[in-house]
């Protein structure tokens, strides 16, 4: 296994949006707060639309990154929650065509009868380059199977960076688990 330090995803997530450069530096924001992980999240096409998917997240509190803004309390007290990243241990590296959702900062609600869990309307994208699936451990099927919640690991390098600055949340050291395949 090949350890990339600093790496670390997004999730669930990234504030740089689809289509941005490399070189543009995005803004992102540390916040304390009640938001959607959806680092992992598995995700449905939208009837009747041709972009968004809906993401089954998982609802969290504690330090997040995004690039919006941060919601203060009475903002999510009526279960309108955005969703935010937070860092993780281990993925594998897609190089493939197929379709992912980008979440980093899309609205979400918590479900009624769990406020553990959230629905994500999040953007379907393909094509940006090479992304992340958060897992771990890697088979053949990592990169091929359903419609996950990602980002591109260019987004990872720069939200990394940010919280490499920050005391409140520290990326961990990130193994890359596909990395010699």
């Amino acid at each position: 296994m090949w350890k990339l330090a600093g790496l670390t995803l997004l999730a669930a997530a990234f504030a740089m949006p689809i289509g941005a450069s490399a070189d543009d530096q995005p803004d992102f924001k540390l916040c304390q707060s009640t938001y959607a992980l959806c680092t992992t999240a598995p995700c449905t096409p939208v009837a009747g639309t041709k972009d968004t998917v809906s993401c089954a997240c998982d609802v969290k509190t504690g330090y997040s990154g995004g690039g919006e803004a941060c919601q203060d309390e009475a903002e999510t007290s009526g279960g309108n929650i955005k969703s935010r990243y937070f860092p993780v241990k281990s993925y594998a590296i897609c190089t493939n065509d197929r379709p992912w959702a980008w979440c980093l900062d899309k609205p979400c609600t918590v479900v009624k009868d769990d406020p553990t869990k959230a629905t994500c309307a999040c953007t379907s994208v393909k094509d940006q380059g090479p992304y992340v699936i958060v897992t771990d451990t890697y088979t053949d099927k990592t990169c091929s199977t359903g419609i996950i919640s990602s980002a591109t690991v260019t987004q990872i390098t720069q939200i990394t960076d940010f919280l490499k600055k920050s005391s409140e949340l520290k990326p961990f050291d990130i193994k890359v688990l596909n990395s010699g395949k």
